[in-house]
């Protein structure tokens, strides 16, 4: 029996990558993408059916996909971690494309902007982190960053970092971010105190603390809409 397994014995116009060079990437569908990243596949089932299999972790949704982790992926078979790695650095780069684009807009002048900007970033991790948007005099965001990162709870954020690096990065305004993964948007009383800490602070140095922002896969929240910046 002839093994189809591997996408160089599949017919030329079944071929993903051949298809892709012809017609495209814009031509192939989500399987067919991922199957060039997986290659081969096993005796029994070609990379083609691996990688519907993938997909179906994330509901056929590729947005859901970017959850899972290498463990997650390597749990099917013909997927092991040298195959999960490239599914993972993909979807990342996905990820960094889709907010790279939002950050290059001339300006972020409202919550909807960076809360959507945020989300991309954010989102789909699954432990809480702290970050901060750098932005200059007209506010334009000049860097992003994560500054702590925690447990799945929490996470605890130094005024003193966040600080130094708006000087070295010559920021006169930051935002300020994290993200929910339990997908409460709520803040919490710790949340509230830690703001205005790093508001007092950033006075001193005539850095403006634009707004907080939390973010969760439902939405965001930002303080300044909700009139805690007052």
């Amino acid at each position: 029996m002839e093994n189809t397994s591997t996408i160089r014995n599949w017919a030329k116009d079944d071929q993903p990558r051949e298809k892709l060079i012809a017609r495209g990437a814009h031509s192939l569908s989500n399987s067919e993408l991922l199957a060039i990243l997986i290659h081969n596949g096993t005796p029994n089932r070609s990379a083609l059916h691996i990688a519907k299999e993938v997909l179906k972790l994330g509901n056929d949704n590729l947005n859901e996909l970017g959850k899972h982790t290498i463990a997650d992926f390597t749990k099917i078979k013909g997927i092991g971690e040298a195959k999960a790695v490239a599914i993972s650095a993909a979807l990342e780069l996905g990820r960094r494309r889709h907010a790279g684009v939002l950050l290059q807009r001339p300006l972020l002048n409202t919550s909807k902007q960076i809360g959507e900007y945020l989300r991309t970033r954010l989102k789909d991790l699954l432990r809480e982190v702290f970050a901060v948007i750098f932005l200059n005099q007209s506010n334009v965001a000049i860097h992003f960053e994560v500054v702590s990162e925690g447990g799945i709870t929490g996470t605890v954020a130094d005024p003193r970092v966040i600080l130094k690096k708006a000087l070295e990065k010559n920021a006169v305004g930051i935002i300020l971010a994290h993200n929910h993964p339990s997908g409460n948007l709520s803040p919490s009383k710790a949340d509230e105190f830690l703001t205005q800490k790093i508001r007092e602070a950033a006075k001193f140095l005539d850095i403006r603390v634009m707004d907080h922002i939390i973010v969760g896969d439902e939405g965001y929240y930002s303080f300044a809409d909700e009139g805690l910046f007052g």
